[in-house]
């Protein structure tokens, strides 16, 4: 189904402070910089900084695993027992978005690249 980690995105509270932190770590300006989100390449892995993370419930990280038919991943992960937890969201510029909760309740992003 995947083919691997493309993404990880940190929920932050302090959008500006957490650029300036991850445009240092990263040694990169951000590719993308909006008031929802602040986007990052480096070495073929995107890093994303989400200031509406925690209000989505996100405590850290969520890592995003590169598909290529969003819909048919989802409705495989359903099979297998996971509950949508947002259903496929277009972010911008044809990528799209999903998240699942496990039975434990681990948060799974899915990402399909235009």
């Amino acid at each position: 189904m995947s083919q691997a980690v493309s993404l990880i995105v940190f929920p932050v509270r302090d959008l500006a402070q957490a650029k300036k932190v991850f445009t240092n770590v990263t040694g990169v300006e951000p590719y993308a910089d909006a008031p929802y989100y602040v986007g990052f390449r480096v070495g073929g892995q995107e890093i994303g900084l989400d200031p509406n993370g925690h209000k989505q419930g996100l405590t850290g990280p969520l890592p995003y695993w590169e598909v290529k038919d969003i819909k048919k991943s989802l409705q495989s992960l359903q099979e297998a027992g996971a509950q949508v937890a947002q259903g496929v969201k277009d972010v911008g510029g044809g990528k799209l978005i999903a998240t699942v909760k496990d039975a434990d309740n681990n948060i799974i992003g899915l990402v399909q690249s235009p």
